[in-house]
C-alpha cells in the first residue's frame, strides 16, 4: 500500500479513495472563467484542479482564486524555479514539476526548501517525451528507462529532505504505460497518479484511458487519476467517475445498467437507459439502477440492482432486487419509475 499524502483537504494514497483529477483549459490569470470553470468541476465530482503556471500574473492568482473554490489547485510549472517558488508562497496545495528541468542543483535546493516550509506536495515524473537520455541510451524506450527516470527525478528531491511526493510515468502507448506503472510500483510507496498522455479525441481517449487505467486500478496500483482527453475538462471528470465506478471504487454514484437489447425487446429501451442516466446524474448515493430489454431475463439479471425495469409485449415491469413489485403501461413507465427512484434516494 502507498503512503498517504496530504494536498489540501484530501488525502490520496494509503487506502484512500481515488482522487479525480482534471486540467483546467484557461489561465490562471483569467480569474473569474477560471473560479467558475472549477466550480463546474467541482459539481461534477473533481476532486483536484491543476493549472498551468505561465508567468509571474498566474502564480499570483492562486491566493483570489483559492478564495472562491474548495478543491485543492496544483500549480503545474515547467523550466522556471521561480515561478515554483511564487506558487507555493501563493497558496498552490501542491505543485507539478521536473526537478530535472529547472537549471540545476542550486535551484532544485531552493525549490525543496519552500516545499517544506509551506508542507506543500509535488508530483514529479516522467513521460516518453522526457525520458532522460542516460536511460534512453542504456535501455530504450521502454518501462525501465520511463520508470528510472521519474525515480531519478525523484531522488534529486529526496537529497534535500522532500517526502510528500507524488509520481506519474505516463506514456500515450497503454501498454507501454501499465508496465511502467507496475515497474515504479515494485519499487516506491510514493502514491501514483495515474494517465495515459497524449489519449486523443473524446471517443478514443475514453477508450485508451480506460484499458490503461483501470488493467492498474484493478490490481490495486493506482492513487489518483486523469483521463486526459482532447475535450472539455468536465468530460474528463465524468468519464473518470463513470470508470471508477464501473470497477467498483466508487462510493457516492449511481450505477444505470442497461441491456444492448435484441429482437425480443419491445420497447425504446436505449432511449429509456439515457433517460434514466440523465435523471440521476447528479446524485450523490451508491445505488444501482437496471433498464432492461425485456421480461425474459431482465428481472434476473438485474437481480442485484436496487430498483430495475424490463419491458414486456404491451407493458413494463418494475422491480426490486429481482422482485417484481408492479406492471406499468408504456405511457405511464417514465412517471412511475422515477417516481421509485425518488423513494430509493430519499
Amino acid at each position: 500500500m502507498s503512503k498517504i499524502v496530504k494536498i489540501g483537504n484530501i488525502n490520496i494514497g494509503g487506502g484512500n479513495k481515488i482522487a479525480v483529477q482534471s486540467m483546467s483549459t484557461l489561465r490562471l490569470s483569467d480569474e473569474k472563467r477560471a473560479i467558475l470553470q472549477t466550480l463546474e468541476l467541482e459539481k461534477a465530482g473533481c476532486d483536484i484542479i491543476r493549472f498551468s503556471v505561465l508567468d509571474e500574473l498566474d502564480a499570483k492568482s492562486i491566493s483570489n482564486i483559492k478564495k472562491s473554490i474548495n478543491i485543492p489547485l496544483v500549480a503545474d510549472i515547467h523550466f522556471d524555479y521561480k515561478l515554483a517558488l511564487l506558487a507555493i508562497e501563493n497558496g498552490a496545495d501542491k505543485i507539478r514539476i521536473n526537478p530535472g528541468n529547472i537549471g540545476g542543483e542550486e535551484n532544485v535546493k531552493a525549490v525543496a526548501k519552500a516545499l517544506k516550509e509551506y508542507n506543500v506536495p509535488v508530483r514529479v515524473g516522467s513521460n516518453t517525451g522526457s525520458i532522460e537520455k542516460e536511460f534512453l541510451s542504456k535501455y530504450g524506450k521502454n518501462e525501465i528507462s520511463l520508470g528510472e527516470s521519474a525515480l531519478k527525478n525523484v531522488s534529486y528531491l529526496e537529497k534535500y529532505g522532500v517526502e510528500n511526493i507524488v509520481i506519474s510515468v505516463k506514456a500515450s502507448s497503454v501498454p507501454l504505460m501499465v508496465k511502467a506503472y507496475e515497474y515504479v510500483a515494485k519499487r516506491t510507496d510514493y502514491p501514483l497518479h495515474l494517465g495515459v498522455t497524449e489519449a486523443g479525441t473524446e471517443y478514443s481517449g475514453i477508450i485508451k484511458n480506460s484499458a490503461g487505467i483501470g488493467a492498474l486500478l484493478i490490481k490495486g496500483i493506482g492513487d489518483t487519476i486523469r483521463v486526459s482527453l482532447s475535450a472539455e475538462p468536465i468530460r474528463e471528470v465524468l468519464c473518470a467517475k463513470t470508470l471508477l465506478n464501473s470497477l467498483e471504487l466508487a462510493s457516492d454514484m449511481v450505477d444505470v445498467i442497461a441491456c444492448p437489447t435484441c429482437g425480443r425487446c419491445a420497447w425504446d429501451c436505449m432511449a429509456f437507459a439515457n433517460e434514466v442516466s440523465e435523471y440521476v446524474k447528479n446524485i450523490n448515493k451508491k445505488l444501482k439502477i437496471a433498464v432492461m430489454g425485456c421480461v425474459v431475463n431482465g428481472p434476473g439479471e438485474g437481480k442485484d440492482a436496487d430498483i430495475g425495469i424490463a419491458g414486456g409485449v404491451d407493458s413494463c415491469v418494475i422491480f426490486k432486487k429481482g422482485e417484481i413489485i408492479q406492471k406499468v403501461s408504456f405511457d405511464k413507465v417514465k412517471e412511475v419509475f422515477f417516481k421509485e427512484i425518488d423513494k430509493c434516494i430519499q
